[in-house]
């Protein structure tokens, strides 16, 4: 059973990490969701946008490899970087992950969580 970290739960500048035991096939994106890390996804996990760009630290290797459609939607993300993914198409496999969640995903999640931007800049 992989393990998967994220090392800004909570988006940049977040304390962490949060590590959690997840099963083999499970997306980034699905494993961020059950955990509570801030993975946006406007898109609703549909590779439609690249609100839930992630950078992956360790474990690259063990996911798929990136296909054409998700390297067109990956044009449209910023700060890509050769460990960027996008977290809807990122599926673990048997390795151990450990990701960073990036600033454009932050605030598309505090887009999608209204409640939580308000507490986000009352605590700022």
């Amino acid at each position: 059973m992989p393990r998967l970290t994220f090392c800004n739960p909570l988006g940049p500048g977040s304390s962490g990490p949060l590590t959690i035991d997840c099963a083999r096939g499970i997306s980034i994106l699905d494993a961020a969701e059950e955990c509570g890390a801030r993975v946006g996804h406007a898109c609703g996990g549909n590779l439609a946008c690249s609100t839930c760009h992630v950078w992956v630290q360790t474990g690259l290797d063990s996911l798929p490899e990136v296909t054409d459609k998700e390297n067109d939607i990956m044009d449209k993300a910023f700060d890509v970087r050769p460990e960027s993914r996008l977290a809807c198409q990122a599926k673990l496999g048997d390795d151990d992950v450990v990701v960073e969640i990036t600033e454009e995903s932050l605030r598309a999640w505090l887009d999608e969580n209204p409640e939580e931007r308000k507490k986000a800049r009352s605590a700022g």
